[in-house]
């Protein structure tokens, strides 16, 4: 390869969106071109390893702590480094995607402290979604963001002090970005919505009191950790930013990641802030790690794996104490109900679920949790503001009394409950319902008064491949067979009267669903489907 073509920045292959070259300079495309040729090969090798690992796991049935990190995990002395002053309460964080104008504003205005800016499981990556997400974090931070719709509704972004501090998700390591190339291989869209975010907003972050933070999704080791880390450092030298200047919360939202939180934080301890107990995703997880594991690893219905489940307990627990005993906030888990402006007792019931899941977080030590809804900030910062008081966070509080084991984390038989047929059609219509909203460019999704994202659906599909190939038979006497799961779907697109990507989205539901290859993410094939 020539030097001109070793330093020749990404290519844009994608349709033109408006305003695009405010966010795809020339200067932007040659750090993402970098970001690709120093750290995509090491991303290689990585899936490489995670297929490996997965490999493992069907041999053996089990997962331990790594006898080889023992050290770090026995090392009384290593903290991360201390949290900057926007991020030192966390109480409240708000998720959603960026690439709407109207929901950027009213997450930043939200009255929570974090606002969880989603290029991942609540987003679809359409290159519109893709650069509109940028452009409105962009005019967010030059506060240029306000608008009136057409109906005369106007929204404006309140005094900088009252405004949420932005943690960016970036999608995971599997995710190409077939719209940007460098040396004719799509870009991870890792690098590409880290790139381009922290290449246009870091110094201007810096200026604003505040820093580039991110959220690292589906890291499943510690060894992933260590290239997020290597990827901030070469980012602060090309821009000539202190080492530090980052800051990053990794969520634990894979099984394998549940052994290796000590080593994750340790990787990344100069630019951790903190890990979030992801719970959907860390349930498609065990599902996928442990699919041919026979009965034990079989999962009831999903909403009726609660947090309070001994296996789900182990890890709320483990990471807490990881947490503090690092100098780590800990943040719990998502809120996902939508509160109902026409059914004031559907409200009544689950926002009594949310009091209690959030109450028995603050009790349990987290620093602060998520909630889907701006409705419910206020019903969570209730649940923190009882236990914190004027405390920005509670690591004082360090859960030595907490001892988990490696066989507790997979105790996943430990539920009393067993899957339902109510279970396996819910399974089938939240599938459908998402996937056909993903291909129309919507990652997060109102469903039956809960918002639903792409974690939400892998559980959904996770489970339905799981139960037809573990022979499960439900509540009613019947067997799950792919000819019952069919005929499920089949009911529920004829259901459907509405216009959209219907059939399409049954196809690959059942698809994903039914293959006896199973595919490691839904969004992988989808995303081939996606306009």
């Amino acid at each position: 390869m020539s030097a001109a073509a070793s330093s020749a920045p990404a290519v844009v292959q994608g349709p033109p969106v408006e305003r695009q070259e405010e966010v795809l300079t020339d200067a932007a495309l040659a750090f993402v071109a970098g970001l690709h040729r120093r750290f995509t090969g090491r991303r290689d090798e990585l899936l490489g390893r995670r297929a490996a690992r997965r490999a493992e796991i069907a041999r053996t049935g089990r997962l331990d702590f790594l006898p080889e990190t023992a050290r770090i995990r026995e090392d009384p002395t290593w903290r991360v480094a201390p949290a900057p002053a926007a991020l030192e309460d966390r109480r409240v964080e708000i998720t959603g995607p960026a690439d709407d104008r109207r929901m950027t504003v009213n997450a930043l205005n939200s009255g929570a402290r974090v606002w969880l800016a989603d290029f991942e499981d609540a987003s679809a990556p359409t290159w519109q979604n893709v650069v509109l997400g940028q452009l409105n974090l962009i005019d967010a931070y030059e506060r240029r963001i306000d608008f009136t719709t057409p109906e005369g509704k106007s929204y404006a972004l309140r005094p900088a002090e009252e405004l949420a501090t932005v943690v960016m998700r970036p999608r995971g390591w599997h995710l190409d970005e077939r719209h940007l190339t460098v040396d004719g291989r799509p870009v991870p869209g890792a690098l590409v919505d880290f790139g381009l975010y922290f290449f246009h907003n870091a110094r201007r972050l810096l200026e604003l009191g505040k820093g580039p933070y991110f959220y690292l999704p589906k890291t499943e080791s510690h060894l992933e950790a260590r290239l997020w880390n290597d990827v901030f450092v070469f980012a602060q030298d090309w821009t000539g930013l202190p080492h530090g200047t980052v800051r990053a919360t990794v969520l634990i939202e894979t099984i394998t990641a549940a052994y290796e939180m000590e080593e994750i934080l340790h990787e990344l301890r100069d630019h951790a802030s903190g890990l979030n107990a992801g719970r959907w995703d860390y349930l498609f997880s065990i599902v996928k790690n442990f699919r041919d594991g026979g009965e034990r690893f079989v999962l009831p219905d999903r909403n009726a794996v609660t947090m309070t489940a001994p296996f789900m307990r182990a890890y709320t627990e483990l990471l807490v104490r990881t947490c503090h005993k690092r100098g780590a906030h800990a943040v719990g888990g998502m809120a996902a109900f939508i509160p109902s402006r026409k059914d004031p007792e559907v409200n009544e019931v689950a926002l009594e679920k949310v009091r209690a899941d959030k109450d028995r977080e603050a009790a349990d030590g987290f620093d602060g949790s998520w909630v889907a809804h701006p409705d419910l900030v206020p019903v969570a910062r209730a649940s923190f503001d009882a236990v914190l008081g004027d405390r920005p966070h509670q690591k004082d509080r360090l859960r030595e009394d907490v001892q988990v084991t490696a066989d507790q984390l997979i105790a996943v038989d430990s539920p009393a409950a067993r899957p339902t047929h109510a279970g396996l059609l819910n399974a089938v219509q939240v599938g459908i319902r998402y996937i056909e909203s993903w291909l129309r460019g919507h990652g997060a999704v109102a469903i039956f008064h809960l918002m639903e994202d792409a974690a939400t659906a892998e559980i959904s599909r996770s489970q339905i491949w799981q139960w037809v190939n573990a022979g499960v038979v439900l509540d009613t006497g019947e067997k799950v067979t792919a000819e019952l799961v069919r005929r499920l779907a089949a009911a529920e697109l004829t259901a459907i009267r509405e216009p959209g990507r219907w059939q399409e989205a049954h196809d690959l539901l059942l698809k994903v669903a039914l293959d006896e290859d199973y595919a490691e993410f839904l969004t992988l094939p989808a995303y081939e489907l996606l306009e």
